[in-house]
């Protein structure tokens, strides 16, 4: 009895969970449906807490240098204490709110290079080790993004890659500890002007702020910087924008700015704070599909990476 009570303290002969979703694809602003499935091991065990959280892998610094690492960023209790006997099963259902500000992982069905996201289930259990399982969720872009993406693509854009920057971008309403940026490389047109653009969506339940950034080219007695736009699409009446119109006008408004503000970083829109500036094109490859021209607290990275059985969630896109 005491090797068997230290087993079930080392996780061993404990309880498992195993979280099932009714559809791993959302949309920002959306829900996840689903159960935690809970099945009593050897003994019978007290649950404290189940609890959900949205992870999802970040770009950060530390001292000199850049990492990726995992970052949760929403978190939800989907139950109090449990009574749970020996082979007992348990299903509870829940319903997870996914923000506003979620970033877009898949875009037509592809996902985008260099992106991750997962659910975590986390089983407090008392006097034991916590329980957890890992599930790959899929963000899909809403309408509004999805006008935007493709307009890009229309005009030529085409796709690098994307990622995930700690930080918080000036002068726009962020409520998470980072944003997205959807690179890619100038269209011939503008050729001649910028090398890039970095996309950024900051969405609320009204609208999306829409940040552009060129790196423009320098001359032959001038060096190059970045222009940066900011620019407001409402969710509402997006079928009656011509969003190559639109986007174009964008562009070209960027092109045509330099940014300086004295709060803004290197980059031109960023607060000194969390901007780590160019990355060259480590996070490349072509993602197919007609809009690419063709997608809190801090756990272990390679969790994600085991959990789904590589580095890159199986990412799409590769060249």
């Amino acid at each position: 009895m005491v090797f068997k009570k230290m087993l079930s303290a080392l996780g061993v002969g404990g309880p498992s969970v195993d979280t099932v979703l009714a559809n791993p694809n959302t949309r920002p602003g959306l829900a996840l449906d689903g159960q935690v499935n809970l099945r009593g091991g050897d003994a019978p065990a007290n649950i404290e807490q189940i609890t959900l959280a949205l992870v999802t892998r970040v770009e950060m610094e530390g001292g000199e240098t850049e990492y990726a690492g995992a970052m949760e960023f929403y978190r939800l209790p989907v139950s109090g204490a449990v009574q749970l006997a020996a082979r007992q099963e348990l299903s509870i259902p829940f319903q997870l709110p996914v923000p506003w500000e979620t970033p877009i992982t898949d875009v037509y069905g592809q996902r985008l290079r260099g992106m991750t996201m997962g659910l975590r289930t986390e089983l407090a259990i008392a006097r034991a080790v916590d329980k957890s399982d890992l599930d790959q969720v899929a963000v899909h872009p809403l309408p509004v993004h999805e006008r935007i993406l493709d307009a890009f693509a229309r005009l030529g854009f085409r796709f690098k890659g994307a990622d995930l920057e700690r930080g918080h971008l000036y002068g726009v309403q962020q409520t998470l500890p980072f944003y997205q940026e959807i690179e890619f490389f100038a269209a011939p047109q503008y050729a001649h002007a910028i090398r890039e653009v970095e996309l950024t969506f900051v969405t609320n339940q009204h609208a999306v702020d829409v940040i552009i950034e060129c790196d423009k080219r320098g001359g032959m007695f001038s060096a190059g910087h970045d222009s940066v736009g900011r620019y407001v699409a409402s969710h509402a009446g997006v079928d009656d924008v011509d969003w190559h119109q639109q986007v174009e006008a964008w562009i070209g408004q960027t092109v045509a700015s330099y940014a300086s503000h004295p709060g803004f970083g290197q980059s031109g829109h960023f607060a000194g704070h969390g901007h780590h500036g160019r990355r060259g094109g480590r996070m490349g490859g072509v993602v197919a599909g007609a809009a690419l021209g063709l997608a809190g607290g801090m756990v272990a990275g390679e969790m994600l990476d085991d959990a789904f059985g590589g580095g890159d969630f199986g990412d799409f896109g590769g060249e």
